[in-house]
């Protein structure tokens, strides 16, 4: 099943990528693994997947120690500043910098590791309560009081879309966000990632500026939770 789904997305990911008119190379798929047990990871990663993403601390340590070399891990849910010092010395990039008070607690644990720490900014594009992130109006302080932290190198942006049905709803949440993007670049800030779309959505996130898209149910199926 993961082979067959895989092929599906690779092709879905071909067209996405020729509509906005960019090689398909420059898209990062991020295989979302949240429930999704250790031998499908590894059929994932036999197949040519690279990158995968996990939600929960708890549930991505076990995962990860199966894996000593060869995948790169993304920390793609809410983290909660107590959590900070199990992350950082094994994810990758932490998508979800949502707050000024976790950009702290990431800068005095990175300080004291030593190490320089890959982050997104992670920014409520819908406004919804229910989701976390800085609003449209934070992010440009955030990011100039961020600026000064040394253990954070901050690499773009996150949003994740309100769920619509219909996909196109959430062309005009994506499309606001990639400008977001786009302006932070202009004014001198590395703004290499912009993480945005998911299994509902990912092809209109792409077409809308996305260079990163997190796939779990397109890949592994329905989760059992």
């Amino acid at each position: 099943m993961i082979r067959e789904n895989l092929e599906k997305i690779k092709k879905r990911l071909a067209l996405a990528a020729a509509k906005r008119g960019i090689p398909v190379t420059d898209i990062t798929l991020i295989a979302v693994t949240k429930t999704v047990p250790p031998d499908a990871i590894r059929e994932a990663w036999d197949l040519g997947v690279t990158d995968f993403g996990e939600n929960r601390v708890q549930e991505a340590l076990p995962k990860i120690k199966t894996f000593p070399r060869g995948p790169r891990w993304h920390f793609i849910g809410h983290l909660q500043t107590n959590k900070v010092k199990q992350v950082l010395p094994v994810f990758d990039l932490i998508h979800s910098v949502d707050s000024l008070k976790l950009a702290r607690a990431i800068q005095k644990e990175g300080e004291k590791l030593n190490k320089r720490v890959n982050v997104l900014v992670q920014v409520n594009i819908g406004a919804e309560e229910s989701k976390f992130g800085f609003s449209y109006e934070e992010v440009l302080p955030a990011l100039e009081e961020m600026a000064g932290f040394s253990a954070l190198k901050i690499l773009g942006l996150m949003g994740i879309a309100p769920f619509f049905p219909d996909p196109e709803h959430t062309r005009p949440y994506f499309r606001r966000l990639y400008r977001l993007f786009n302006d932070i670049k202009v004014a001198g800030a590395e703004m290499k990632y912009l993480s945005m779309g998911m299994t509902n959505d990912f092809e209109v996130a792409i077409e809308e500026g996305a260079n990163m898209v997190r796939l779990g149910t397109a890949l592994f199926g329905p989760r059992d939770s």
